[in-house]
């Protein structure tokens, strides 16, 4: 049977998603898609407002997952988070973007990954 990238993703999200759950996060929801892009997992974690992308690697050979979240993706990630908060009318709360960087079967929580960026 043929790789199926989406379906990959779809699991690898969903092992994320409960690994944020284990620490306390609550999934808000689940691929947000906006005309701007995608966040793979909006979440509370306490007070913030998390957007969480989710990278995943079979093997170290292309890198570790955390360093596909470039300066370009963090801006498409900006975007839509932005984007989000004007949809849901949501103001004034912190915000933060995370990245659960999976390699093989091992998750990665980066917390704060990086600020946003419009430029």
């Amino acid at each position: 049977m043929a790789y199926n990238r989406r379906r990959a993703g779809a699991e690898h999200e969903k092992m994320a998603g409960a690994y944020l759950e284990e620490r306390g996060y609550r999934i808000l929801e689940y691929n947000y898609r906006c005309k701007k892009g995608e966040i793979d997992i909006v979440a509370k974690d306490g007070e913030y407002l998390v957007f969480c992308e989710v990278k995943y690697r079979r093997g170290e050979e292309k890198g570790y997952p955390s360093q596909a979240v470039d300066v370009r993706k963090q801006r498409i990630l900006s975007r839509c988070a932005l984007y989000y908060l004007m949809e849901k009318g949501i103001a004034d709360v912190p915000c933060r973007f995370d990245v659960a960087a999976i390699l093989g079967k091992d998750v990665d929580l980066i917390k704060d990954a990086f600020q946003y960026r419009e430029r």
